[in-house]
């Protein structure tokens, strides 16, 4: 199963990687595809629906699920450009 983060419009290597703060290496916890990183390793990014944001907003509830950031460093137009937050596309979302 791949889990794939689509890159930024003109991000060109080299590339930095991070998952949740941690630094990543190509070829072994992630690999390039076209203009895309593809892991291996499962990641999860939270939908929060207004209900559950209403409720962690007042305290009604604690709230820990999962919600993996994947953040990286790129080239653009020969500047160094970080993007944060990215979208994970998870198996179950892909043709």
């Amino acid at each position: 199963m791949i889990w794939r983060v689509p890159l930024p419009h003109g991000a060109e290597r080299p590339y930095q990687v991070w998952v949740n703060g941690v630094a990543q290496t190509e070829g072994m916890d992630y690999t390039v595809h076209g203009h895309e990183l593809h892991f291996t390793k499962p990641l999860e990014k939270e939908r929060l629906s207004k209900g559950k944001w209403t409720a962690i907003f007042f305290g009604l509830w604690g709230y820990y699920g999962k919600n993996d950031s994947v953040d990286v460093e790129y080239s653009l137009a020969g500047r160094e450009t970080l993007a944060t937050g990215l979208e994970i596309v998870s198996p179950d979302r892909q043709p």
